[in-house]
């Protein structure tokens, strides 16, 4: 681990990257200590230049809001956004690449061929058609994200289990008679991980 750090540090872009997605959990944890009241609040005259006044360091847009306070508080959305959509894509993911890999035949066809379908429609159309079709929200949007970014991780899962399924270890557990869902998870998963 202290060997990967350094060599991950060395690199500056890696380290700046690092800086930079600290900085802004950072901010969007501390929103509400940096600034308390909604960011929908109009608190000053319209149209501020910014650092023109310092209680409003990035001034304020056509409504008199405080730009500043919408980007920390915007921060904490796009965050739990983008964490909530990763997590749901990769369990999906996995779990339909898994499955694909594992059984094979007609499952596996089934399952690609509904990757596939996904994987065919450009992926910020269907968001966007998504989204619209839910109505604008949090779960839409995360929803969205999450049914147009698992095919990836589908294919890659798949042909990992493919891999490892012919292995000697899973061929071991066969014979012993380990179920399917023993294999897949204490076997397959953490050696495809």
């Amino acid at each position: 681990m202290k060997k990967f750090l350094l060599r991950f540090l060395g690199n500056r872009g890696a380290a700046a990257g690092l800086v930079l997605l600290l900085l802004v959990i950072a901010t969007g944890l501390l929103a509400p200590l940096l600034y308390g009241d909604s960011p929908w609040m109009m608190v000053a005259q319209p149209l501020l230049a910014p650092f023109s006044d310092a209680a409003y360091p990035l001034g304020t847009d056509m409504l008199g809001r405080d730009i500043a306070a919408g980007l920390v508080h915007g921060a904490r959305v796009s965050l739990m956004i983008g964490v909530i959509s990763t997590l749901v894509a990769v369990v999906v993911g996995i779990v339909v690449g898994a499955l694909a890999g594992f059984y094979g035949g007609w499952i596996d066809d089934a399952l690609m061929r509904g990757t596939e379908f996904f994987q065919t429609i450009p992926q910020l159309a269907m968001a966007m058609v998504l989204v619209a079709i839910f109505k604008p929200s949090l779960l839409s949007i995360v929803g969205a994200i999450s049914m147009v970014s698992w095919p990836p991780v589908a294919r890659l899962v798949r042909s990992e289990f493919m891999t490892l399924k012919q292995r000697e270890f899973v061929q071991a557990a066969i014979v012993i008679g380990q179920s399917p869902a023993r294999i897949i998870l204490t076997q397959i998963l953490p050696n495809a991980a």
